[in-house]
């Protein structure tokens, strides 16, 4: 393995210097670096990345100085509905028409795909923070796209594994009937199976949703000893709080597959205490990330989720290529990026593989009992953490046509 990433390293670091050679014109192309963050501005997911993904990179921007090759560093921001039209709509206005250069966040795995493939029609980069599905750095990766904080993959390899070896073996899948929700449920499935235990039935359930109580009431007929969550945001938020309503966690356990610090902050600790759950950044980690994010908090009200911290950091590591490479033009930009460790608040030692995929450590935590949480945010005990190259799919199950085996 490790000779492995050193002959990538030494690959990558020979298309940085043929690229920068062959990169139009020094510099930023057009005398400004615009920064375009298309997110879920009020609908499901907009606790969990939203207003707060814009805060995190407006801090990447001032963090760097506001400036990148003396030049000044701009954001825009839109609602994109979750809406893959709408996203691929105003992706192409963004880069044809306001000459945005990189697209970042991009929550909902339909959006997100839809707007990498134009990003890639544009030689424009995206940085995807939020969305989740495994396909981004599959069957529908591109070379101008990094996937950052997690995918459905890594959560199932820390919960779905988790689960199951605490006795969970019997599983019934609510899923949210869109990309990400099927890959979750596949990616997780196919974790519970190889550990051992058994996938009784699932049932889709449309996105965005409320009332969850007949899909509930399918996964309490079927004895299943654990109700997968593939969905996210409000929808497990609404999931959660039915199924106490309903008494089904009586009996049966649910299992939320992609769990946000706000969800359990909006769940509150009575009721999501003892919840096993992944995620790839926790405020309380360390002494920098509490630095971060208490930055965060007081520009926006919550503590920031893995998704927020990886539009931050993203975008830091984004900036740092852009001057190493010393213009804009996205494939020297890529294979800066690719050549770039990345150290900072949000991951040690990380990298960005052929197929687009940062590779990081990944954390699984239990949710605190009230009695354990010593104050506001103090949400979560680490049980183990997650070596990155566990985490993730290996290249060697890559479908990615970027991969050369």
């Amino acid at each position: 393995m490790a000779k492995k990433r050193l002959l990538t390293a030494i690959v990558t670091g020979l298309a940085l210097v043929m690229a920068v050679s062959a990169a139009s014109a020094a510099g930023l192309s057009d005398g400004v670096l615009k920064v375009g963050v298309m997110t879920d501005m009020s609908g499901a997911y907009s606790d969990l990345c939203g207003p707060g993904s814009v805060v995190a990179a407006q801090m990447a921007i001032d963090d760097f100085g506001g400036k990148v090759l003396g030049k000044k560093i701009e954001l825009v921001s839109v609602d994109h509905q979750n809406k893959p039209d709408i996203a691929a709509n105003k992706a192409r206005e963004w880069f044809d028409t306001e000459k945005v250069d990189v697209i970042t966040d991009l929550p909902t795995s339909s959006a997100a795909l839809a707007v990498m493939e134009v990003a890639n029609q544009k030689n424009k980069i995206t940085l995807i923070s939020t969305g989740a599905s495994t396909k981004i750095t599959n069957d529908n990766c591109n070379a101008t796209n990094v996937h950052w904080t997690y995918d459905t993959y890594a959560l199932a390899v820390g919960t779905g594994k988790a689960v199951v070896a605490n006795g969970g073996d019997t599983w019934f899948f609510i899923t949210a009937d869109y990309a990400f929700g099927h890959s979750l449920e596949n990616d997780t499935a196919a974790v519970v199976k190889a550990s051992g235990g058994k996938v009784v039935g699932d049932v889709k359930a449309p996105f965005p949703n409320t009332d969850f109580s007949s899909f509930l009431m399918q996964a309490q007929a079927s004895g299943a000893k654990i109700i997968g969550l593939a969905n996210a945001g409000a929808d497990t938020i609404n999931s959660i709080k039915q199924a106490k309503e309903f008494g089904i966690t009586q009996n049966q356990t649910l299992a939320g597959l992609l769990i946000f610090i706000t969800d359990i902050n909006s769940l509150g600790l009575d009721t999501a205490q003892g919840m096993v759950l992944t995620t790839g950044f926790y405020w309380d980690r360390n002494d920098e990330t509490r630095a971060w994010s208490k930055r965060f908090r007081e520009r926006h009200k919550n503590m920031p989720t893995m998704g927020q911290a990886g539009v931050y950091s993203s975008l830091m590591h984004y900036f740092s290529a852009v001057e190493k490479a010393g213009t804009d033009d996205s494939a020297a930009v890529m294979a800066a990026m690719k050549s770039m460790p990345i150290n900072d608040m949000f991951a040690k030692n990380g990298y960005i593989r052929d197929d687009g995929r940062m590779v990081h450590d990944m954390y699984l935590v239990q949710v605190k009992k009230p009695a354990e949480s010593k104050g506001p945010w103090d949400y979560y005990k680490v049980l183990r953490t997650i070596p990155g190259d566990e985490a993730y799919m290996s290249l060697d199950s890559s479908t990615c046509k970027l991969v050369k085996k």
